[in-house]
């Protein structure tokens, strides 16, 4: 199904008042790292770096 017009407004839209972008420097040796780690438990490499901020977050709540 092809991407339409008023698709790609409705997602602008929601990612401009939803959605922070945020960049990320790191060694390309690192990102292999992080990539290859993802890949060996069916994530892509933004869902583990995600997964990894959020826990951090929670364990440091307690």
């Amino acid at each position: 199904m092809p991407y339409t017009e008023q698709g790609y407004q409705a997602s602008k839209k929601y990612k401009a008042g939803k959605i922070k972008r945020v960049p990320l420097d790191m060694q390309i040796s690192d990102f292999e790292r992080v990539k290859e780690a993802a890949a060996a438990v069916g994530e892509t490499a933004n869902g583990y770096i995600k997964k990894a901020i959020f826990d951090r977050l929670e364990r440091e709540k307690e």
